[in-house]
């Protein structure tokens, strides 16, 4: 069995499904079910006795400490945490609390277990910690992209609280021998992505004929991963990567927002076409972010040749699929846009509008 944290948010629940689709090895999935946590992510698993849920929070210890020595899992893949920058700007508590705070909780329960196991299974644990390119800050447009050996320079609270939590991850390997992995990946797209995020965003404002806005210019340059790219990266890091290492996983696809976001409009206008117009039409530039890294990119050389690693998916072909997901999956999005997502929606772009 395994053991995985934030299992029903958008890259856990994915790499949950991909994982039971290609293996028989039992999911721990423990998850606080926060706004992004939604077990309809994982409605396909129903009745699967292979997946088992329980609700928790990471920074209760004795609670995951009783779930480790109850399933003994063979590996811990930590994706839970905070991870929205312009939440971490509104309300950086939570940030702390649960991205340093309950990654520590979640280390000690883990030295605690893993110091309790037999020679053999201590040896062969892992504790796969999953966490951002973000942490390395921003490149100018001639920079290489980051290494992972790249220093730190995080500049928002979520990149500076996921900066501490992958430092606390390192020192327990250093200091305690922890067997630990950590990989920093580029920015994620794919099926069951909260839509607060730039794509999932776009394509649902799109449809409900809302604006679609932008931030600043729209210059701003990521490297795009499909998230099933990332969930076969960390299965493959979990299954050969060598403890105490860390490894970048990226797609290989530097694009600036806007240009992501014509392209959205793009296919878009071929899949639902409007009555009349584009839905270019509908995008709104309003006022950039506090400290918003212009351009971040990922050198993913060490993973592919050192574990035969490399992103299936080109740009093209995930976001054709992603889009598709999206236009046949409406119920879902409709759900996740109720109640406290509204909220947050408004609260965060209310006073951008016209400020551009």
């Amino acid at each position: 069995m395994i053991f995985v944290t934030g299992g029903a948010g958008f890259i856990g629940s994915n790499f949950v499904l991909d994982w039971l689709a290609q293996s028989q090895e039992p999911v721990l999935n423990y998850d606080k079910l926060t706004y992004a946590g939604n077990l309809k992510n994982l409605a396909a698993l129903d009745g699967d006795a292979r997946h088992l849920f329980v609700r928790g929070d990471i920074c209760d210890k004795d609670k995951v400490l009783a779930l480790l020595r109850q399933h003994r899992p063979r590996a811990i893949v930590h994706f839970a945490a905070e991870s929205h920058v312009d939440r971490s700007i509104l309300g950086p508590g939570a940030f702390i609390e649960t991205n340093v705070n309950g990654t520590f909780s979640l280390l000690e329960a883990a030295r605690a277990y893993w110091g309790e196991l037999d020679a053999e299974a201590k040896a062969a644990f892992r504790f796969l910690h999953v966490s951002t390119d973000e942490v390395y800050g921003t490149l100018g447009p001639e920079d290489p992209p980051f290494s992972e050996t790249t220093a730190y320079a995080p500049n928002s609270p979520y990149s500076a609280s996921k900066a501490a939590s992958d430092h606390l991850v390192r020192a327990y390997h250093h200091t305690y021998g922890l067997p630990v992995l950590t990989t920093n990946c580029s920015n994620n797209y794919g099926p069951y992505h909260f839509p607060e995020k730039l794509i999932p965003l776009i394509i649902s404002n799109a449809l409900a004929g809302k604006p679609l806005p932008i931030y600043g210019d729209g210059q701003q340059v990521r490297d795009w991963l499909y998230v099933s790219d990332h969930c076969a990266a960390i299965r493959r890091v979990l299954d050969a990567g060598r403890p105490g290492e860390t490894y970048n996983v990226g797609g290989w696809n530097e694009m600036a927002n806007l240009d992501v976001v014509h392209i959205l409009c793009d296919m878009l206008d071929r899949a639902r076409p409007k009555a009349a117009g584009s839905y270019r039409d509908q995008i709104t530039f309003v006022q950039d972010r506090p400290g918003h890294d212009r351009r971040y990119a990922i050198d993913a050389r060490k993973l592919e040749r050192e574990l035969g690693w490399k992103p299936a998916e080109t740009f093209e072909s995930g976001i054709a699929k992603t889009v598709d997901w999206y236009l046949t999956h409406q119920a879902w999005v409709d759900d996740v846009r109720s109640g406290a997502y509204l909220t947050w929606m408004e609260q965060n772009y209310a006073h951008r509008e016209g400020n551009a």
